[in-house]
Parts: C-alpha cells; structure tokens; sequence
C-alpha cells in the first residue's frame, strides 16, 4: 500500500510538473503561434463528450459503492438515542446525494450545451435578483432546518443527569488500555487522583482509600451493563488524550487528562440478541472465511471470530492506539447483578496488598 501510494504522489507530481510547462510554453508563444494553439469547435466538442463520460462515471462509482461495501456499514443502533442520530445522518445523507445527483448533471449538461462555437456568444447577466434568492433562500431553509434538528438531538443526547436511576460507570483510559470502575452497592464513586496510583498496593486509579464511597467500587478490565437501565459514564485520562468510542451505541466521548466528561445512553439491544442480527450474521460469517482462509495459510490469529460489543479508543494517542479496546456485555438486570456479585470491590483488593 505505502509503495502504491508513493507511485501515485510521484505520477501526479510529473503530471503537475508537465502542465506548468505547458502553461510557461504557451506564455512564452507569439501571437500567430498562440492562436493556433485556441481550442477548435472540434476540441470543444469532444471535451463536452468527456464531461458527460466523466457524469457517467461518477454517478457510476457511487452506485457501485453503495452496492459493494454497504454490507461493512454498522447495524441498527444499540442504545435508546441512536435511532434519532441514526436517521438525522440518512436524512442529511439523502439530501447531499439528491442535490449532489441534480447539480452535478446540470454542471455537465451545461458544459456540453454551451460549450465554444465560432460564431456564438454568450448571454450576460450582470445581475439577477430572482435567481439569487432562490439559490440562496433553498440552501438557507434546508441548512437551518438541519442545524436545528440536530441541536436539539445533540442536546437531548448530552443531557447527563440522573433521573430513572442510572448505573454510574466510570471509564479509565491510558496508552494503551481502558479499565471500567462500577460504584458498588451504593452505586457512588469513591475521589480518585491521579496521584495517589499505588501499583503496589494495587491501586491502579488512584482511588483515595479515606474516601468511604470507594470502599465498595468494583475496578474490572471487562465492561458489563444491565439493558434498558440508563448509564451514565464518567471519563478519566491517565496520560494523553483518548476517546471513548462505544460504535454500536453511537456514543463518542473524548477523555481528557486533569478532567471528568461525561456521557450518558440506555442499552437497548443484549449481546445474545445483537448476535442474532442478520447483518451481523453475514459480518460473522463472511469474517470466519477468510479466518478460515489465513488458517489455512498457517497465519496467527485466525481462529473463528464471535461479535461482541466493543469500546475503542477514537483518538491516535499512541503506537498501539489500534489495540486499545475493551469488551463489552450487554445481558439482562438479574445477569448483570450475578456477575457484579462476583466482583471484588476495592477494599477487598487493597486489604490483601498492604
């Protein structure tokens, strides 16, 4: 791939190199020599057939496109938001494509249809005041309906607050692994710092061990959450700046050293019933064959893959930025509190690292 590319950018620059040379020999041509260099009604018409090959093509690749690699798009969103988020991006989607779609025919049309012809002139227009607002009141319209709609969807995604009883989960990055804090039976979260990390005591957040409220807080490197219970996140850095980015949920959040940030959705969707999905069937299925495929070639890694939910990080923080995931389950209230349950809370951790 790098040495495509490298031949790519050296072809373009021999390419740019070539017509500047063009440009300073015909700056450089006398007048009798540059008329005879002026495009004929012949090269303008042959030109107007390359715009309308050019259309072909373009509208070509697009169809092309969506009908080769719309199976690698994401499957219905998993959390109680991102349907509205979900349809707000195929409404803009449909509408670049169908104002992409008219413009661009009417761009090549013209091209071909008014192209240079001894003995034509163009028309002129200095000014025309209807034509301007009507290219200028339709983009205004459709532009701030969007920006409108999509404040109040931005606004009704980030309203953290805690109503219905949300399960508090704090997310914990640095280079290049995320760790998951749960409140514990009271569901609060004990102070934490940075500075107060003690590997040997196995404080690996920095939990302050006077705090009561961190007592009981369960620290796992596996993110479980209960579906159709409202969660809200609160984000930590220990180093640069990550990003969590939880896919399936349309849910992002940039986690920045020295602060909190939160965000907040309700799983709607369990792993068991995700797997069920008919596109994530085919992802499966279509992945484990070219698993199968590198087995076969004695290539690591290969073995049969199963989805699950995961947490990436979104933000090139490292060079192992790409390995720095965690999974995530989504099962039903009574499994979730069986397997937190099982947990050991801080306490019980630090007692047996004095």
């Amino acid at each position: 791939m790098t040495a495509l590319l490298t031949l790519t950018v050296l072809v373009l620059v021999a390419i740019a190199i070539w017509q500047m040379t063009k440009i300073f020999e015909l700056s450089q041509l006398k007048t009798e020599q540059a008329t005879a260099e002026i495009a004929t009604d012949s090269d303008n018409k042959y030109n107007g057939y390359l715009l309308f090959g050019f259309l072909i093509f373009i509208y070509g690749i697009t169809i092309f496109s969506f009908a080769k690699y719309t199976k690698v798009l994401l499957p219905e969103a998993s959390s109680a938001h991102g349907g509205e988020y979900d349809q707000l991006m195929w409404v803009s989607f449909a509408i670049i494509f169908f104002v992409q779609t008219i413009t661009q025919a009417l761009l090549h049309y013209f091209g071909y249809k008014y192209r240079g012809e001894k003995g034509k002139k163009a028309l002129f227009f200095a000014d025309n005041d209807r034509l301007e607002f009507i290219w200028t009141i339709i983009p205004v319209i459709v532009l701030a309906g969007l920006i409108l709609w999509g404040l109040y969807t931005w606004t009704n995604i980030m309203d953290v607050n805690d109503e219905d009883d949300p399960l508090i989960v704090e997310l914990y990055a640095q280079q290049f692994n995320w760790t998951a804090r749960y409140g514990g039976e009271d569901n609060v979260l004990g102070n934490a710092s940075v500075r107060l990390i003690d590997i040997n005591r196995a404080n690996v957040l920095g939990l302050d061990e006077s705090d009561p409220n961190a007592s009981d807080d369960i620290i796992v490197k596996e993110l479980h959450l209960p579906v159709g219970r409202k969660v809200n996140f609160m984000m930590r850095s220990q180093d640069v700046l990550h990003s969590a980015y939880m896919p399936h949920f349309r849910a992002q959040m940039n986690c920045v050293p020295g602060m909190i940030t939160q965000f907040s959705f309700t799983p709607t969707v369990t792993t068991d019933e995700i797997r069920l999905n008919p596109d994530v069937v085919d992802k499966v299925k279509r992945t484990n064959a070219l698993r199968a495929k590198w087995a076969a070639e004695g290539r690591p890694d290969s073995d049969p893959w199963e989805f699950d939910y995961v947490l990436l990080c979104n933000k090139i923080c490292g060079k192992s930025h790409y390995n720095m995931q965690m999974k995530i389950i989504v099962e039903t209230e009574e499994e979730f509190n069986k397997w937190l349950s099982e947990q050991t809370t801080f306490k019980e951790t630090v007692s047996v690292n004095p």
